[in-house]
């Protein structure tokens, strides 16, 4: 049996954020990782480092996350492919705009002023390639994205340099409760930690029920699709209002397009099925707010593994027994504050306290 002070459920990027803050605390840490770090949503996700149109619960935690965002190398010593380009929210008609409107008017009510309503003119300034006829949009000017994969990985390399150790390839089983101790099996390795958390992803659920919390997290699989190369044309993260789009073009002129399609899965086999005609409605979005790239080819799409929640809410904090902490259901939006939720659940666990008010996303709400 060997002896940690925390064992982290899950190598994502939630799991090697939180295992890199709690080493730097002086706690010896262990990530049991069925696959290996950035195998699903962590690896394959849109990257968006997004505090635009946020849950007004998450908004805190994302203007933080960007901060650290903002100065990532200093963290794991390496820029992770960060870019502050703004994100930005398309409004394609009047009645888009008014619903941007009334959530500035929210927003500017409740002391916030990240997010900026721009009139068409300023659209257009942004966007020269749009389609013409929009009516305005809601620009979050210090957003922006990384890379997923390698943004996961310089976590996961930063925290094995601080001395977390890593099982991958193997599942954490037979999770149990004895003399004050969490004990679980990583094949032939035998653990145990006065703390466990769960960082799970879509088997987050399968997780906490072994440890004593039921949840209703069901997977989610947001697909994605990539073009081929095309001369640069936006440099904001490009996000829809009435029709589901997310997309931008990388430093090398490809563009990455997301927005919310769902393909289906089987988490027994970790196998995923593409909904193309989904996947069409989303490159006719593009196609039509953006004319010119009708005939770019797509030369790959895919889809990973999330956990979602019912409220589309994450859950962070203390779970229902002494030990246990969950970072799970972040339900496709994640991403961005995995750097910020590592840093405050290791405060939790290791001083106590938090800087930030968890209870919108606390497992026993449900």
């Amino acid at each position: 049996m060997t002896r940690f002070d925390a064992v982290i459920v899950g190598g994502g990027l939630h799991g090697c954020s939180l295992a890199l803050h709690l080493a730097r605390k002086g706690l010896a840490v262990a990530v049991v990782e069925k696959n290996w770090s950035g195998r699903h949503a962590s690896g394959v996700n849109a990257g968006g480092v997004r505090t635009l149109l946020r849950d007004p619960a998450e908004i805190p935690l994302a203007l933080a996350a960007r901060e650290i965002w903002h100065d990532i190398g200093s963290l794991v010593d390496e820029d992770c492919g960060y870019r502050t380009s703004g994100q930005l929210a398309v409004a394609e008609t009047a009645a888009d705009m008014a619903r941007l409107e009334a959530r500035a008017a929210d927003l500017a009510a409740a002391g916030y002023s990240h997010e900026e309503l721009v009139d068409a003119a300023e659209l257009y300034r942004l966007l020269p390639a749009l389609v013409p006829g929009c009516a305005g949009g809601l620009i979050a000017r210090r957003d922006g994205y990384a890379s997923p994969y390698h943004t996961t990985r310089a976590f996961r390399r930063r925290a094995e340099k601080d001395g977390v150790t890593f099982f991958q390839g193997v599942r954490a089983e037979n999770f149990r409760r004895a003399d004050g101790l969490w004990r679980a099996d990583a094949g032939d390795a035998r653990l145990a930690a006065p703390v466990i958390v769960n960082c799970g992803g879509a088997w987050a659920g399968d997780v906490a029920r072994a440890l004593g919390d039921e949840t209703p997290l069901q997977p989610k699989l947001p697909m994605m699709m990539v073009t081929a190369r095309t001369a640069r044309f936006v440099e904001p993260v490009v996000i829809g209002v009435g029709r589901p789009l997310s997309f931008k073009q990388m430093p090398n002129g490809t563009v990455v397009i997301g927005g919310g399609y769902l393909a289906a899965g089987d988490r027994r086999t970790e196998t995923t099925r593409l909904n193309f005609s989904a996947l069409a409605k989303s490159a006719a979005t593009v196609r039509d707010l953006f004319p010119h790239l009708g005939r770019l080819p797509i030369v790959r799409c895919w889809a990973g593994f999330e956990g979602r929640t019912p409220d589309d809410l994450p859950i962070i904090g203390p779970g229902r027994r002494a030990g246990v902490f969950h970072a799970c259901g972040f339900s496709g939006h994640g991403f961005q504050l995995g750097p910020v939720v590592g840093r405050e659940l290791a405060n939790l666990i290791a001083d106590g306290r938090t800087d930030f008010d968890l209870t919108p996303f606390a497992v026993d709400r449900f």
